[in-house]
């Protein structure tokens, strides 16, 4: 049965909540907050739901573990993506969604953007699939959606674009965020 755990940091003069959902295999999914707990509640049931789906089982009862933690150094930099990858489980994802996952986390680091239909042409597939992965990960931070961009913009996150500005700010990344290409 799935834990959920929840860490309290702040960076770049933001709060951020970060609620992780657990069991003996691994991460199970990863949900985050730049607007407080209310938000946090929403985007922990919206996950919670979506792992409902794919058959996880889930208690949402609060357990201390060390995951919040690595997911808030993975934003600081202090811990690769790939650092963390094998904390995640994998559980309920399809063979696709995974591949997707660990190319992405392993190729693109920190500082570094990719276009949909770049990451589509290393993994031989449409850029509309890599979307339909990105809009399914329940990794972000560690599964680094948010590096994954449009052509002629920063492209969609959830939950929020602001949201993956942020990340990309955080990470240096100025082209995605401080021009024309937000909107």
């Amino acid at each position: 049965m799935a834990m959920l755990s929840i860490g309290d940091f702040s960076i770049a003069g933001r709060e951020i909540k970060v609620a992780v959902l657990w069991d003996e295999r691994g991460i199970l999914g990863i949900t985050y907050s730049l607007e407080g707990d209310g938000f946090l509640r929403g985007r922990v049931s919206a996950l919670a739901s979506f792992l409902s789906r794919r058959r996880v089982a889930l208690n949402t009862s609060p357990a201390v573990s060390e995951f919040p933690g690595a997911v808030f150094d993975v934003i600081q930099g202090r811990l690769s993506n790939a650092d963390v990858l094998p904390m995640l489980s994998f559980y309920g994802l399809t063979p696709f969604e995974r591949r997707v996952y660990e190319v992405l986390t392993k190729t693109v680091k920190r500082g570094e953007v990719i276009t949909y239909g770049e990451l589509a042409r290393r993994l031989n597939t449409s850029p509309r699939a890599v979307g339909g992965a990105m809009m399914r990960n329940p990794y972000p931070i560690v599964v680094p959606c948010h590096r994954v961009v449009a052509s002629d913009g920063i492209g969609n996150y959830t939950p929020k674009v602001s949201y993956k500005r942020f990340l990309l700010e955080i990470e240096g990344v100025k082209r995605w965020t401080n021009s024309k290409l937000t909107s």
